[in-house]
């Protein structure tokens, strides 16, 4: 594999909504220790773009590959080294905490229990572990979502809106833990409406529709 092959790379993704395009041409990589913001107004596709990313979604034109391969090619381990996290929290609100990240990590392969309550603890959960989700507030529920990222091994971290209906003392947890993924050769992907902060690593950002990377400095 050479260094060009590593990690995710959009090949000149085009993507329409209805008849109108939102972005074509789009072409960059992101390698282990690199972090992109991808940032415009409502509609521009930021979405849109993120699962066509994490494989949810096709683009018009164009492909997604991982370390050189498609990532829907069956050789290719891309979806045991992603973790997505969608605008609204992924979890069963008939379940509690503890039931929501179990099934969580049997999805990724592994059954065991062991650091989903540290996991809860670190999101400031402690204490509700067995309570129904539905009886959580929003900002509870988006938490127990945001939990998986204190349990999972995944080297792409693909996160839309991760903030939403968090305090002030939860996003500056979640910017040092972003922060420790990227140190540690992890790449990140993520949307914003509020300002983040991140003291690691390579940083880009991309506006759409525009279609080239901006360094951050």
């Amino acid at each position: 594999m050479t260094d060009a092959a590593a990690g995710l790379h959009l090949k000149s993704i085009s993507c329409t909504r209805g008849y109108r395009d939102l972005f074509t041409g789009l072409d960059f990589r992101l390698c282990p220790g690199q972090a992109l913001r991808v940032e415009g107004k409502n509609g521009s596709g930021k979405t849109s773009l993120l699962r066509i990313m994490a494989g949810l979604a096709q683009p018009l034109e164009g492909e997604v590959l991982w370390q050189g391969r498609k990532i829907h090619h069956s050789e290719s381990d891309y979806f045991q080294n992603l973790l997505f996290l969608g605008h609204r929290a992924a979890i069963k609100f008939e379940l509690t905490a503890i039931e929501n990240l179990c099934m969580a990590k049997s999805l990724h392969g592994s059954k065991s229990e062991n650091g989903i309550e540290e996991a809860l603890y670190q999101v400031g959960l402690y204490g509700f572990e067995e309570i129904p989700c539905a009886q959580l507030s929003a900002g509870q529920k988006r938490r127990v979502a945001l939990a998986q990222l204190f349990l999972t091994r995944a080297k792409c971290w693909i996160l839309d809106e991760p903030y939403t209906s968090l305090d002030v003392n939860a996003v500056a947890m979640l910017e040092k833990l972003f922060t420790q993924h990227i140190d540690n050769g992890g790449m990140l992907v993520i949307t914003s409406h509020q300002p983040i902060t991140l003291q690691a690593g390579e940083q880009h950002r991309l506006v759409l529709p525009k279609t080239r990377l901006e360094r951050l400095e």
